[in-house]
């Protein structure tokens, strides 16, 4: 495998945790706003992560997870 294959695995995977993160937003009716200031980060650091564009730290994730109240499993499986 190339590097440039880990990098598109890599970047199809962070789509589909920001996919993830959004559909379950959604379903519980809850706003960006509502997520990204009960996770402590930044509107910014929301979008991108809901697009797929930004490698979120772990404790982010954690954030994340608690404010929708799933296991962090359901979001990174």
């Amino acid at each position: 495998m190339h590097q440039t294959d880990d990098d598109e695995w890599l970047t199809e995977r962070s789509r589909v945790i920001g996919d993830r993160i959004r559909t379950e937003r959604n379903r519980l009716g809850y706003t960006q706003e509502r997520l990204f200031l009960g996770a402590g980060i930044s509107r910014d650091v929301l979008q991108r992560i809901e697009a797929g564009g930004h490698n979120p730290t772990l404790h982010t994730l954690l954030r994340i997870a608690r404010v929708l109240d799933v296991p962090l499993a359901d979001l990174v499986r």
